[in-house]
């Protein structure tokens, strides 16, 4: 199954959390006032804040709860498509790998013919030359990599796939309601913060589904009041602070999460120790969670995606999207320098690919896939799990690199290491105790 777009459209005004405020809740009548029609209803107004505030949410609370304590933050990139591991972190001294790839294969770090070189990473394992930026986190320890992991879906479905370990499951034939952050989140009890859980995109992600403190943005520069500044806005809040009713709450609430995000203006944000993020939607993202990061405004939950990792067909041309995604993460640690230390990322896929090419100088949908964990309490400098072996005898399914590390151990690792959660048992139900050691508190 190839899946060409993975970019849903976009969604409807009204729709969930964390949409974007409509463009015609203050219009302008030509001549620099506002229209008396749009402005001065006053339940007007204010339902039209309630139709993008839906219940107070976390980021109508921006205003009215700042915190300022130095949390750990999480970051989750998710590389939709089935990134493929052993291309991202090749088995060099598995001949196997070098029998089913003629044509794909990275060369050993030694080996002087032509082609692409990995780079060593401890004598077995080689990261692509694309994803170099990521060596000074390697050799500093704050990488580490977890290679055979995945879930125990079996269809080889992207989407199966991706619900599968979005909502922390096993496999499809489990029950739990929610996503896995959702379900950890909710099982914070008193903690809501103002921005406690931000993801960018088009459509919240299914591992935040169910959360209600959770704010979805194209980008943060979305929230702004289309109005002039001074009475207009005066005359706004005068309405909202006099009208003694849920709506009028709710007004005032979103006109002051405006206010407080025209203050901090994301746009004006520059990057510090000589960042440059890369002009791509993954890079600005992960600029604005490190806007978010150092204005201390509670986040403790970001969620990114990286498309276009399915590659069926002439894989050259994921070289486009691990540059993009080295560059990403270098440019995040080396703007939060210190800051660093409390976040967390993570680097998951829905699953990896085959081990053998196929006849399109691609792969296809396979098991076994690679985690990247940087930042923060990572013990890096690693290869995590227990390598399974290639060959045609070790292989699973059609011909997939074997599964030895259930991907719910690393992230219930960081969620009871990275962001102090004691209920791990309700967020991942069934799952073990076995940890892999990947991260410190």
């Amino acid at each position: 199954m190839e899946m060409k777009h993975m970019n849903p459209p976009l969604p409807s005004e009204g729709e969930g959390l964390g949409v974007r405020v409509p463009a015609d809740w203050c219009r302008c009548d030509g001549t620099g006032g506002l229209d008396e029609r749009a402005v001065w209803s006053r339940r007007a107004v204010m339902a039209a804040g309630v139709s993008w505030l839906a219940s107070r949410s976390a980021l109508a609370q921006a205003t009215f709860a700042q915190d300022k304590q130095d949390r750990n933050v999480v970051v989750v990139v998710f590389l939709r498509g089935g990134a493929d591991g052993l291309h991202l972190v090749t088995p060099y001294f598995e001949d196997a790998y070098y029998r089913g790839r003629p044509a794909l294969a990275t060369r050993a770090p030694s080996d002087r013919r032509g082609g692409p070189r990995c780079v060593d990473l401890d004598g077995r394992f080689g990261l692509h030359p694309t994803l170099a930026p990521l060596l000074p986190a390697w050799a500093d320890g704050e990488l580490g990599i977890v290679h055979a992991v995945g879930s125990g879906d079996s269809t080889h479905s992207h989407f199966e796939a991706m619900a599968t370990m979005e909502r922390g499951l096993t496999n499809q034939s489990d029950l739990a309601s929610g996503g896995w952050l959702a379900r950890h989140l909710e099982s914070q009890a008193g903690t809501s913060v103002p921005l406690r859980a931000v993801a960018w995109g088009y459509t919240m992600p299914e591992s935040l589904s169910g959360a209600a403190s959770a704010t979805l943005v194209e980008t943060l520069s979305d929230f702004r009041l289309r109005a002039p500044r001074g009475d207009v806005r005066e005359r706004l809040a005068h309405l909202y602070q006099t009208g003694g009713d849920q709506l009028s709450e709710a007004g005032a609430q979103t006109l002051g999460v405006l206010q407080t995000l025209e203050k901090l203006d994301p746009k004006e944000y520059k990057p510090e120790n000589g960042a440059d993020y890369p002009k791509t939607p993954t890079g600005q993202a992960m600029k604005e969670v490190a806007f978010l990061v150092r204005q201390r405004v509670g986040l403790e939950v970001a969620c990114l995606d990286s498309g276009g990792w399915d590659s069926h067909v002439n894989q050259a041309y994921l070289d486009q999207q691990m540059g993009d995604l080295a560059k990403t993460l270098a440019a995040l640690r080396q703007d939060l320098g210190r800051e660093m230390s409390r976040v967390t990322v993570v680097v998951q896929s829905e699953f990896g690919r085959r081990v053998e090419e196929n006849s399109g100088l691609g792969t296809d949908h396979g098991a076994g896939g690679v985690f990247f964990a940087m930042g923060g309490g990572v013990a890096g400098g690693k290869v995590y799990g227990d390598w399974p072996g290639i060959g045609p005898d070790q292989r699973t399914g059609p011909g997939d690199l074997r599964i030895t590390t259930d991907y719910r151990t690393v992230l219930a690792e960081i969620l009871e290491k990275r962001l102090g959660s004691g209920a791990v048992p309700d967020v991942f139900p069934a799952l073990d105790s076995k940890r892999l050691g990947l991260f410190r508190a």
